[in-house]
């Protein structure tokens, strides 16, 4: 099996053989250890400042979103927030389950956001702006430097879900002004899904110790806690967490996070120009696109998602499907995980031989 899905990916040996080993126990110095490890190493990756902090969640990426919400934004708060895609929209509905006021900005389809549409948004008193970096659903990445100056110059809190786009596409956390930044384990970490991040500035701290969430599980202050001594308040993903730690030294002893970006950009210009030079019948429909993924419209009336369930089916190759509106419109390429050019030779022969069948 070949998988090009954005979650989740391909993992390497290593990580897959940690995976394989008895879980141990976790209220240990040992493990301490590991999660004092992962979160110095995700702090580095994320550019984060020195008094940055990292919550470990037992939860898919999902799970981060919303403990990130209702820990750092309340009633008071006046949020903006970009929904553009499943994902983004994922962020309206927890602001509307918690009654947190919010004003949705609506891009373009396969488009950013503009620095006309957040000008109307200038000094109207907002607090807190949510964006998720990389709307994966049809693979547009934000542009981050344009939402940092908005926020910048309006003195907003910035939180960003950059669930697909951390360790794919460069971000500076301490540079860009962003307060919280959440990812998960499944994405370009290319570990199993089961565990979410939230990397929190010092301002984002004392949020959190400030507000009263009407949640247990989810209550950041504890995590904070029993982050200080390399612990979770409850029991967690163990195992994960130890193939993360053996990810993260991964990718710090390959050079870094630079390396790792440039690496998985590679993947994707490798592979679109391949798509371009085969005039296969598909569009790429975003005009900012992410290193993470590739997302590809039938430009013949063939159903994407038939185009996905026959790679799975027959070549057994699986991409990335869309549900809802997009089922039929779009499929989805990732670049994420071990994977290396020859993979995409594989999927591209396999595409070849669909056109060779008429099916596309």
């Amino acid at each position: 099996m070949l998988n090009f899905t954005v979650g989740p990916v391909m993992m390497g040996e290593k990580v897959r053989a940690i995976g394989a080993e008895q879980v141990p126990y976790f209220r240990t110095p040992e493990f301490s250890k590991v999660m004092l490890e992962n979160e110095d190493l995700v702090k580095k990756f994320a550019h984060a400042q020195d008094n940055a902090r990292v919550c470990f969640i037992t939860g898919s990426g999902t799970a981060s979103m919303e403990a990130a919400v209702i820990n750092l934004f309340d009633e008071n708060d006046k949020v903006l927030v970009i929904d553009g895609g499943s994902f983004g929209h994922r962020f309206v509905e927890i602001l509307r389950i918690y009654d947190i006021q919010h004003t949705v900005i609506k891009p373009e389809f396969g488009h950013g956001v503009t620095a006309g549409q957040l000008a109307q948004y200038d000094g109207k008193g907002y607090t807190g702006f949510l964006v998720n970096l990389d709307e994966t659903s049809i693979g547009v990445l934000y542009d981050i430097n344009l939402i940092s100056e908005f926020c910048r110059k309006n003195d907003i809190f910035l939180l960003v879900d950059s669930i697909s786009s951390f360790l794919c596409d460069p971000f500076d956390m301490e540079e860009l002004g962003v307060q919280a930044m959440i990812t998960g384990s499944q994405k370009a970490l290319a570990c199993p899904p089961g565990v979410s991040l939230i990397v929190l500035s010092e301002e984002a701290v004392k949020r959190v110790y400030s507000n009263s969430p009407k949640t247990m599980y989810l209550d950041l202050k504890l995590a904070l806690k029993d982050g200080e001594r390399g612990q979770t308040p409850f029991t967690c993903a163990v195992g994960i967490l130890r193939q993360i730690n053996e990810r993260l030294k991964e990718i710090d002893a390959a050079g870094g996070v630079e390396r790792e970006i440039e690496r998985i950009g590679n993947l994707a210009g490798y592979f679109r120009d391949q798509i371009r030079k085969c005039d296969f019948p598909f569009e790429i429909i975003s005009d900012s696109l992410p290193n993470a993924v590739t997302p590809l419209s039938p430009t013949n009336g063939v159903s994407a998602y038939d185009i996905f369930t026959v790679l799975k089916d027959e070549y057994r190759i699986w991409v990335c499907p869309n549900g809802g509106e997009f089922k039929d419109k779009v499929f989805r390429v990732g670049h994420i995980g071990a994977l290396e050019t020859r993979d995409y030779d594989v999927l591209l022969e396999a595409l070849k031989d669909m056109c060779r069948r008429r099916f596309i």
